[in-house]
């Protein structure tokens, strides 16, 4: 089970109230220490240090990174580490014993594997959402204008590997459009596919919305459809191997609250 973001709000309203209530019913038993109780209450909790390392799926990479350095802004002490990679690699690194302490998927499919193998320390929350584009060449040289395109003979076409999210949601755009796409490669993220566009070896990809705004004057985006037909939903969990838990759930926190939120809406992630 994946809690979403509307939930954890409603737990964290709940349990604001129920402290202001407590906080108001100690300042009327003991107003006259009522200063010297808060000030030695915020010089307890200790500062966040230390290191932990993100598993995070390749079409975060941006945004991640930018968090992380927010992050590590606000807290001198930390420092994240990232991995960014397929879902599916991702999960096969966890399962294998790969140390990390925070993993967010590109899909909930991949989430899945990881929590039936007993990865996440807590329930993984959904924190985003991304569609799929057909990145093109600036130029576009194959003339193509939509999904049905791509299965024309002699469109070179890159797509993702179908254990990968954004191959998995290629596979379910196909299905809808009712058209087999025969790609020239099959690539292990969806940063390979834009990587194949962007220096001309193929005439098209499919990649994210995100990943198409993220390459700037370098792709061209076509809009198509049956995009609709496979929208990722991107959850997020700390891990059971994390040797700094605290540190993990604040950089989860920074990612389902704020500045997180702001920097993927701005990249191009929608709400999930």
């Amino acid at each position: 089970m994946i809690r979403p973001l509307a939930t954890l709000a409603t737990v964290a309203t709940a349990a604001l109230v129920l402290a202001t209530a407590a906080c108001g019913s100690d300042a009327a038993n003991t107003s006259g220490s009522s200063s010297s109780t808060s000030s030695s209450s915020s010089s307890s909790s200790p500062a966040l240090t230390g290191e932990i390392t993100v598993f995070a799926a390749a079409s975060l990479k941006k945004t991640f990174t930018a968090i992380g350095a927010e992050f590590e802004k606000a807290h001198p002490g930390a420092k994240v580490t990232f991995n960014f990679a397929g879902s599916s690699d991702l999960v096969a690194q966890l399962q294998q014993g790969a140390p990390g302490d925070v993993f967010a998927s590109a899909d909930t499919k991949n989430m899945d594997k990881a929590t039936a193998a007993s990865l996440p320390a807590a329930t993984p929350i959904n924190f985003a959402s991304n569609t799929l584009e057909i990145a093109v060449p600036p130029d576009n040289p194959a003339k193509v204008t939509g999904l049905a395109d791509l299965a024309k003979s002699g469109v070179k076409v890159v797509l993702c590997a179908p254990a990968v999210p954004c191959g998995s949601a290629a596979a379910k755009v196909e299905t809808a459009a009712k058209i087999t796409i025969k790609p020239v490669s099959e690539e292990q993220s969806v940063t390979d596919v834009l990587g194949k566009v962007t220096s001309g070896e193929a005439d098209a990809g499919l990649v994210y919305v995100t990943d198409v705004k993220g390459a700037g004057d370098k792709v061209k985006g076509v809009e198509f459809a049956e995009s609709s037909a496979a929208v990722n939903t991107y959850p997020i969990a700390t891990l059971k191997s994390s040797k700094n838990a605290a540190l993990a759930v604040a950089f989860l926190q920074a990612v389902t609250g704020e500045p997180g939120q702001g920097i993927l809406t701005a990249a191009g992630f929608a709400k999930p």
